[in-house]
């Protein structure tokens, strides 16, 4: 089995627009419906990327992006313009995952094993009582190889945001990393993920290269709230905050919608100086911080007053693009892990609205570090079997 080592996390890089690319994120004023979205659009002859309903706001494209900025600051309509920000997944080298063996031939998939973070989050204790079945769990990411064996048959579908007119498939592999430790299938190959029967969506927000646009992430948020999910997670973050997409995560929290996200992979160890990156940041979204085997906290592990949960997060083993499986390290590992054990909740207790999901998580994980919620671990690792009253 290759190891592919890698500290998956995306990074959304805050400021200006790269040279050349103009695009803009353009909020309109309460009361302004889609009609005047277009209409501003066309009044200061600019072409839309995306209709952003989600925050009554659209993405556009200027070839002068600094002067349609300050046209739009001019009109009445809009109540906010921001530069669209890059979204850049930051890895380790590390091998190319792929196929166990490396052979012309598609090796048989290894007998299954249940990854160390799949036990220590009490995850197996559950699955005699609820798998997670029907959960919709969106991973707002890559996009997801629905071909492997380990989450062809939890695959229910999605969306590529880069191009509508083709699937969401991974051309990364950081996504089908992410999905399989939320829901591989308990079928005695490979891996199994924490609900081995949640429905798994793909939202592809990020090419092959692992960048994208924050503004397509907020367009996947809106296909999220639009198309009922239930759970979305975001391995996926920045430095800098854009309102944007503050407002996108708020509203999909207020459709109860359950937001998780990596905390990042900028920890210091200074408690004093968070580095939580957003949209985990927001007090719309879960933010969840790495463990070790050990119940430690990784030196990488972004640390801060917003960190909210931890989960394991090193050397974790999960599916590969291309139908292998590979193992890596990052809050991008941790997010998932989450994400997993609020789907067996909501399995197990479906009058649970998402708030009350997310407070029973809180409730009921495992105390780590100094006594009570802190700035490494939150408030403690998650424990799928007390949360779910085991």
């Amino acid at each position: 089995m290759k190891k592919w080592i890698l500290m998956l996390f995306a990074v959304l890089a805050a400021g200006t627009c790269l040279a050349g690319q103009g695009r803009l994120i353009v909020t309109l004023k309460d009361g302004m419906g889609s009609g005047n979205r277009q209409a501003v659009a066309r009044a200061h002859g600019l072409t839309m990327v995306h209709d952003l309903p989600i925050i009554n706001g659209m993405v556009v494209h200027s070839a002068m992006p600094e002067k349609a900025k300050g046209a739009l600051g001019r009109d009445r309509r809009i109540a906010r313009v921001e530069n669209d920000a890059r979204v850049k997944a930051v890895k380790k080298p590390a091998d190319k995952p792929g196929k166990p063996g490396g052979g012309d031939e598609d090796p048989p998939p290894p007998p299954q094993e249940v990854p160390w973070g799949i036990e220590r989050v009490g995850a197996t204790q559950v699955w005699a009582t609820t798998t997670g079945y029907g959960i919709k769990v969106a991973v707002v990411d890559t996009g997801i190889d629905y071909r492997h064996p380990d989450l062809a048959a939890n695959y229910m579908g999605g969306i590529n945001i880069l191009n509508s007119r083709k699937a969401p498939l991974d051309d990364n592999g950081h996504g089908t990393w992410c999905a399989g430790m939320i829901a591989a299938a308990n079928n005695e190959l490979g891996v199994v993920g924490v609900a081995p029967e949640a429905s798994l969506y793909a939202v592809k927000v990020l090419d092959r290269r692992g960048s994208g646009w924050m503004s397509d992430v907020i367009a996947g948020i809106q296909w999220c709230v639009a198309n009922g999910m239930q759970i979305i997670s975001m391995s996926l973050g920045g430095n800098g905050s854009v309102e944007a997409l503050r407002d996108a995560c708020d509203s999909a929290y207020s459709a109860g919608i359950l937001l998780v996200a990596a905390a990042g992979n900028d920890g210091d160890g200074d408690a004093e100086t968070g580095e939580v990156d957003y949209p985990g940041a927001y007090g719309s979204v879960m933010a969840v911080a790495a463990t070790d085997s050990g119940d430690g906290h990784p030196w990488w592990s972004s640390d801060g007053t917003e960190v909210e949960i931890a989960a394991p997060g090193t050397h974790v083993n999960s599916t590969a693009k291309g139908g292998g499986y590979t193992s890596g390290d990052g809050t991008s590992a941790a997010c998932p892990h989450v994400s997993g054990a609020a789907a067996l909740l909501m399995s197990g207790s479906p009058a649970l609205s998402a708030a009350e999901v997310r407070q029973e998580l809180q409730d009921t994980a495992g105390d780590l570090g100094a006594e009570g919620r802190d700035a490494f671990f939150g408030f403690g690792i998650v424990n799928a079997a007390a949360a779910c009253g085991l």
